[in-house]
């Protein structure tokens, strides 16, 4: 009589392991996608500096809206789709449904393989984006890609894959068309192009100057001086970090002349013209932020936005945005 042969722990557990972890991914991308809904900043839990705005820098960047919605919606609906596929053949505990259950199992762990995939893969590229593009530091993402990983590690070991072609085909295959649809998305961020009559322009690549930051080399238009002027009049105040590549970002969209005309302040050390504590009586929790009528908006904003926010009605013809 032969012993039946125990199955491994982890092919017992994994399913409800991807559903405890998705579960927090859940929570994770909920908050940040209603945080960005409602207008509000998130929590960080770093010390406001250059090196630490990233938090909302990060959430708000171009790479953080895909099709005009927050990216942590598509996240909230990635890990509800693991959470479905994971725990549905638990439904089927009855003797009778024993045989629809296989073919459930059978069918969702392709299902979480091609979900699991495709989100470590974009979650790798979103590391790629934060470390080399960005060069600043978001738990919220590097928490989720951790989770994406995780997700994929537990696919792939948590069941006994009868037909590894099968496995590696499909985890080929959802990888390439992740990747490709992933450089299709952020096409128009990754290189400067022109759309309409603005120039489309992308945050600094290059270590900055220490203490310093980068140089702004783009021209302003009677437009940008004539924004700059009036933000000045309304006692506008724009706040940033000399290492923050969107605060870089923000200033190249008003050019070298328009820039000159804006009240900024320097938040970070070693900067000569730092003022750390105006910032921190400020609560400035992100840079850039900018404090227009009493209300403190952070993230980069397109000059449309900050002549909307601000009631200015003159020329507007932006030459440049992001």
């Amino acid at each position: 009589m032969k012993r039946r042969r125990s199955q491994p722990w982890i092919h017992k557990w994994s399913r409800f392991i991807i559903g405890a972890i998705a579960t927090v991914g859940v929570i994770l991308t909920a908050y940040l996608t209603i945080s960005k809904l409602g207008g509000g900043e998130v929590t960080c839990t770093v010390e406001a500096t250059a090196s630490a705005s990233g938090c909302n820098s990060v959430l708000d960047s171009p790479y953080a809206t895909v099709f005009g919605l927050p990216l942590s919606l598509f996240g909230l609906l990635a890990y509800l789709y693991m959470i479905a596929n994971a725990l549905s053949p638990y439904l089927l505990n009855s003797e009778e449904k024993r045989d629809l259950r296989k073919q459930v199992e059978h069918y969702t762990g392709l299902l979480m393989l091609i979900g699991s995939t495709a989100m470590a893969v974009f979650s790798g590229y979103l590391m790629y984006v934060l470390a080399f593009q960005l060069q600043t530091v978001c738990y919220y993402c590097i928490g989720s890609a951790l989770f994406s990983l995780s997700l994929l590690l537990l696919t792939v070991f948590g069941r006994d894959w009868k037909d590894i072609g099968q496995l590696l085909f499909t985890g080929i295959i959802v990888a390439l068309v992740t990747f490709i649809g992933t450089l299709g998305v952020y096409a128009n961020i990754n290189t400067a192009s022109v759309a309409g009559e603005q120039t489309v322009i992308p945050p600094p690549t290059t270590q900055p100057e220490r203490g310093v930051g980068w140089e702004v080399t783009t021209t302003s238009s009677p437009s940008e001086i004539a924004l700059a002027e009036y933000l000045t009049e309304q006692d506008a105040i724009m706040y940033g970090g000399w290492s923050c590549p969107y605060c870089h970002l923000q200033k190249l969209l008003f050019g070298q002349e328009a820039i000159k005309k804006i009240n900024y302040i320097e938040c970070s050390p070693p900067a000569e013209d730092a003022e750390p504590q105006k910032c921190e009586e400020a609560g400035i929790r992100a840079y850039p932020s900018w404090e227009i009528d009493g209300q403190l908006y952070s993230g980069a904003r397109p000059l449309e936005e900050l002549a909307e926010l601000s009631g200015y009605e003159g020329p507007s013809n932006f030459k440049y945005t992001f």
